[in-house]
């Protein structure tokens, strides 16, 4: 029998938490809680779940700061963080993006969409049925073992990350458009924000260092991988 994926589900609000419980539980996933940032670090690092809902407003150490920590550390640097938050504005979506969370939902919510956008998350994460690997001068990509090298030494990306830069390498040379990224590697349409991606290119182009060479940005178009 096949070990159901475990979800994290962090929320201060018991009646949100038991909510969200129930709808990813009737769903097929195991799930823990925890009502505060310190909880949901210490359970996050003992359990290593397969995914974290995280939401921004909590007591002590906020649902931003647990972000930023969860994506420091190697053991817990690559699960998936879905940020769930009463905040709307672009400002508050845009940092959660940056500090390392892969996509965001705000309050109030719909359970069924909840869930949906936990599957993605969690489709992106699985190893992709192929043995390809590919090899850029200092950049290997091993899409099988879900791994990056820069001049040989491993590079942390989240699944979002990696399967944006699987994307647009396996498409190299031709420019992808935000719009067509976000049909392709979020599952969105084309009328959500487009500076998704964008968060995410600059984060991945970091994490890459001189590897980064090989995203260009098309003015008024997109992103290309040069090869």
């Amino acid at each position: 029998m096949a070990t159901k994926p475990c979800i994290l589900v962090v929320d201060d609000e018991p009646e949100t938490l038991e909510l969200v419980e129930i709808h990813l539980r009737q769903a097929g996933f195991e799930v823990i809680g925890a009502e505060d940032g310190a909880t949901a670090l210490q359970k996050a690092r003992a359990r290593l779940p397969q995914l974290i809902v995280l939401d921004l407003m909590l007591p002590e150490v906020d649902g931003l700061e647990v972000c930023k920590l969860l994506r420091r550390d190697p053991a817990t640097a690559s699960i998936p963080i879905l940020m769930l938050t009463a905040r709307a504005t672009e400002v508050d979506r845009v940092l959660g993006l940056e500090l390392g969370a892969d996509d965001y939902v705000t309050k109030p919510f719909s359970p069924r969409e909840l869930v949906l956008r936990v599957r993605k998350l969690l489709e992106r994460r699985q190893p992709a049925e192929t043995t390809e690997i590919l090899r850029f001068q200092d950049l290997e990509i091993d899409i099988p073992a879900h791994q990056v090298k820069v001049q040989d030494q491993p590079v942390n990306l989240t699944a979002t990350e990696f399967k944006l830069l699987v994307t647009l390498a396996q498409r190299r040379g031709r420019v992808q458009s935000r719009e067509q990224l976000l049909r392709d590697v979020w599952d969105y349409a084309p009328t959500v924000d487009s500076r998704t991606v964008d968060t995410h290119m600059r984060r991945l182009r970091e994490k890459l260092g001189p590897a980064a060479r090989h995203l260009e940005t098309v003015r008024g178009v997109g992103y290309r991988f040069a090869p």
